[in-house]
C-alpha cells in the first residue's frame, strides 16, 4: 500500500509537471536551462539585424557630408593611415570640419581595428582622402559586418552575464520562460537595432560593456565593474548618463564595509588607471590631452539640434533659450538642472545601496541626463531604455510603453534614413514578443510582480494611477497612430515647416517626465521595504 501511494504521489509530480509544460509554449526553449535559450534567441536577434542592415543607412548617397555611416568609414580612414597624436587635431590631412572624431580614445582604437579589417578585404575603403563618400557593395557589407561582429563579441555576452546574475539573485524569474522572454526584451530591443543596424552607429559596444559593468557590481565584483564603466566611459561620453547612479551605488556599498576608506581608495585606483592606460598616448603632453577633450565637449553646436524630446528643445517653443541666453548661461543652466534631478536617485542609493535599486538609479539618472543635459540626441534615449530592458520583468508595463515613445521621438530621424518599413517590422516583432503566452510570470500565471503597486505609498500610487490610466494611454496611443499617418501622407504648412515634428516631441516628453516621477518614486520606495536587519548589514 505504501509503495503504491508514493507511485501515486510520483505520477501526480510527473502530471503537474506536464500540465505545466503544456501551459508554457516556450517550455522547449528553456528546459536545458539558459544557456541553450540564449543561443537560440541570439541566433534569432542576429538574423534580425541582418535583415535590417539590407536596408539604407544614415546619408546614403547624400553628398557632400553623407550622415553617420560616412562619419564611422571616415574614423576609420583616418585612424588607419594618421599617427594617433594627430587623431584629435585639425591638420591638412585631418579636417575636423569633415567628420572630426568626436568620441573619446577608446571609440578611435575601435575605429582603428575595423579600419585593419575593411583594409584587408577592401583597401580602397579606408585609403585616405580618395575615401570620402565610399558607398562599394563590397565597402557596405564590410561595414555592416564590422557592427555584427561588436555585438556578437560585446553586446550578447554582456546581456548572456547579466541574466545569469540576474537570475542568480531571483529578482522575480520565477520561471524558465521568465528567463527566455527576458532576453528576448534585451536582445530584440527595437531602438538599439535600429540605430546601431540601420542608422549605423556602435552603440552596442558601450552599451554591452555597461551591461556587463552592472553585472559585475550585483555580483559584488566591484572592481571588475569600475573598470568595464570606466571602459564604457572611454568609448562613447554619454555613458556619462549612468555615473551618477555608479557612484552613489559603490560609494554606498563602500560605506558600509568594515574599511571604507580602503574601499574608496581601491576603487579610486582601478578608475584612474584605466582612464590611464586609455589615455596613455595623449597624457604626453597637455595640449594633446586638451585637444581630445575640447573634442568631446561640443558646446558650439547650440543646446540641442534638430527636434528631441527633452525640456529644452520642447520649452523652446514658449522661450526661445538660444536667443536669449548665451552659450556660456546654458552650459550653466543645464548642468544645474541635470545635477539637481540626477540627485536624489544617487543620494538614495549612497544612503541604502541595493541591487534593485541601483537598477532603478541607472533609469533616473539616465532620464534626468536626457531630459537635461547639454547637446542630446534623439538616439540619447537608447541610454535610458537600456536599465529598463534590464527591469523588464518588473517594469513590463512600462517597458511596453516607453519603448513605443522611444520609437515614436526617433521617426523622424528614421524617416529620413528610409527606414520606416524597417521601422514597422520591428515594432510588429517587438509587439508579438511582448504578448507572447506566458512571458512574464505576472501576466501568465497570475503572480504577483514587482510592478504591482499594491506594495507602495500612495504617492506612488497615485503617480502609478496618472501613468497608466487607461483613457490617458488610450489617447495617446491613438494621437501616435494618427501622426504616423500624418507624417508620412501630409506635407506641413510652409509658415511651420516643423510642425509635425513639434507635436511628436512635445507627446514624447510628456511620457518621459511622467515615466521619470514615476521610477524616481518607485526607487525611493525600495529602502521603505529594506528591514532594520538589512540596514545594518555589513556588506562582505
Amino acid at each position: 500500500m505504501k509503495k503504491k501511494g508514493e507511485m501515486k504521489k510520483v505520477k501526480k509530480v510527473k502530471d503537474k509537471v506536464n500540465d505545466g509544460q503544456d501551459d508554457d509554449p516556450w517550455w522547449w526553449l528553456v528546459q536545458e536551462g539558459i544557456r541553450p535559450s540564449f543561443l537560440c534567441i541570439s541566433l534569432f536577434a542576429l538574423l534580425v539585424r541582418v535583415a535590417v542592415g539590407l536596408h539604407p543607412y544614415s546619408g546614403a548617397r547624400t553628398p557632400p557630408k553623407f550622415g553617420d555611416y560616412e562619419a564611422q568609414r571616415h574614423w576609420m580612414e583616418i585612424t588607419l593611415n594618421l599617427p594617433p597624436k594627430d587623431w584629435y587635431r585639425n591638420s591638412s590631412v585631418n579636417d575636423l570640419s569633415y567628420w572630426g572624431l568626436d568620441y573619446p580614445p577608446l571609440t578611435a582604437y575601435q575605429s582603428y581595428v575595423h579600419g585593419v579589417f575593411l583594409k584587408t578585404f577592401d583597401p580602397d575603403s579606408v585609403a585616405l582622402f580618395t575615401s570620402r563618400g565610399y558607398e562599394s557593395y563590397l565597402g557596405k557589407l564590410l561595414m555592416r559586418w564590422t557592427v555584427l561582429s561588436s555585438d556578437v563579441l560585446i553586446f550578447f555576452p554582456a546581456v548572456l552575464y547579466f541574466v545569469l546574475v540576474y537570475r542568480s539573485m531571483r529578482f522575480g524569474m520565477g520561471q524558465n520562460s521568465d528567463v527566455a522572454w527576458h532576453i528576448a526584451m534585451i536582445l530584440l530591443n527595437p531602438c538599439l537595432i535600429l540605430i546601431d543596424h540601420g542608422h549605423f552607429q556602435y552603440n552596442c559596444i558601450s552599451l554591452g560593456l555597461t551591461i556587463a559593468a552592472i553585472a559585475a557590481a550585483l555580483s559584488q565584483k566591484d572592481l571588475v565593474a569600475s573598470v568595464l564603466y570606466c571602459l564604457a566611459l572611454n568609448h562613447k561620453q554619454m555613458s556619462a548618463y549612468f555615473a551618477p547612479a555608479f557612484f552613489g551605488y559603490l560609494l554606498g556599498k563602500c560605506l558600509r564595509k568594515k574599511n571604507p576608506l580602503l574601499e574608496v581608495t581601491k576603487l579610486g585606483l582601478m578608475v584612474i588607471g584605466t582612464f590611464a592606460v586609455v589615455w596613455w598616448p595623449y597624457l604626453q603632453s597637455k595640449d594633446a590631452a586638451l585637444a581630445v577633450l575640447s573634442r568631446l565637449a561640443p558646446f558650439e553646436r547650440g543646446i540641442y539640434e534638430d527636434y528631441v524630446a527633452n525640456f529644452w528643445c520642447t520649452s523652446s517653443v514658449l522661450v526661445k533659450w538660444k536667443k536669449l541666453y548665451s552659450t556660456q548661461s546654458l552650459r550653466i543652466f543645464s548642468l544645474a538642472a541635470t545635477l539637481i534631478t540626477c540627485l536624489p536617485s544617487m543620494v538614495q542609493q549612497i544612503l541604502a545601496p541595493s541591487s534593485k535599486g541601483f537598477l532603478y538609479a541607472l533609469l533616473n539618472t539616465s532620464f534626468s541626463f536626457y531630459l537635461f543635459s547639454f547637446q542630446v540626441h534623439e538616439k540619447s534615449i537608447l541610454l535610458p531604455l537600456l536599465p529598463l530592458t534590464l527591469l523588464a520583468l518588473e517594469e513590463s508595463r512600462s517597458i511596453l510603453w516607453l519603448t513605443h515613445f522611444a520609437m515614436f521621438s526617433m521617426f523622424p530621424l528614421l524617416h529620413r534614413d528610409k527606414l520606416v518599413l524597417a521601422y514597422m517590422a520591428l515594432y510588429a516583432l517587438f509587439i508579438l514578443v511582448y504578448f507572447a503566452p506566458c512571458g512574464p510570470s505576472g501576466r501568465c500565471h497570475g503572480t504577483k510582480t514587482l510592478d504591482n503597486t499594491q506594495k507602495t505609498k500612495r504617492s506612488v500610487d497615485f503617480i502609478t494611477s496618472i501613468t497608466f490610466h487607461p483613457l490617458l494611454m488610450g489617447f495617446l496611443g491613438l494621437c501616435s497612430l494618427i501622426l504616423h499617418v500624418i507624417y508620412l501622407t501630409m506635407h506641413p504648412p510652409n509658415k511651420y515647416p516643423f510642425l509635425f515634428e513639434a507635436v511628436i516631441m512635445l507627446i514624447c516628453f510628456s511620457q518621459f517626465v511622467l515615466f521619470t516621477f514615476y521610477f524616481n518614486s518607485k526607487q525611493w520606495m525600495l529602502s521603505k521595504h529594506l528591514t532594520s536587519k538589512d540596514k545594518q548589514k555589513k556588506l562582505i
